[in-house]
């Protein structure tokens, strides 16, 4: 009898299922997210996602779109797994969800999140999709040592040249 694979799946986030999306941000996280944020990833549509193992929830994303000295970039708030199911393919299809987004809208300049330096797994992840650190932010982050974060970019513009008249 043939093993079944696993299913990763993503589904929305709803206000029926937002408390499991605080529940998993609070185990995956060394953050505390304010109910504001969680009110507006009920906003955002496709930019925010769970995603299910075989049915049980186990990771998502959380995106927005910012607008940075007239660049409009998507900032990966959030992405995050359980532990258990790292290395199983589940961050990979987040990325790859934001990844599809910005190629699919065509008009994001790049993708950006921060990621507190001393977190090498997140960093070893992010380098295997061509995020690179752009900058290091002192003190980004509040009561969580070490406080600082670096800055990471995906640029999503290949190199068109620009003319100037």
């Amino acid at each position: 009898m043939p093993v079944a694979t696993p299913r990763i799946e993503l589904g929305e986030i709803t206000p029926h299922n937002i408390k499991q999306l605080k529940v998993l941000n609070q185990v995956v996280f060394p953050v505390t997210y304010n109910d504001k944020f969680y009110k507006d990833v009920l906003d955002v549509g496709e930019l925010a996602k769970l995603a299910f193992f075989n049915d049980i929830v186990v990771g998502a994303v959380c995106c927005r779109t910012d607008m940075q000295e007239g660049q409009r970039k998507l900032y990966i708030m959030t992405l995050g797994c359980l532990g258990p199911y790292r290395r199983c393919g589940v961050g990979k299809k987040l990325l790859d969800h934001v990844m599809k987004i910005a190629k699919d809208d065509g008009q994001y300049d790049a993708i950006f999140l921060h990621v507190q330096i001393s977190n090498d797994e997140a960093l070893q992840f992010y380098n295997k999709f061509g995020f690179k650190i752009i900058d290091t932010k002192q003190e980004y982050y509040k009561r969580i040592e070490p406080a600082d974060a670096y800055v990471l970019e995906k640029s999503l513009k290949t190199g068109k040249l620009e003319t100037v008249s």
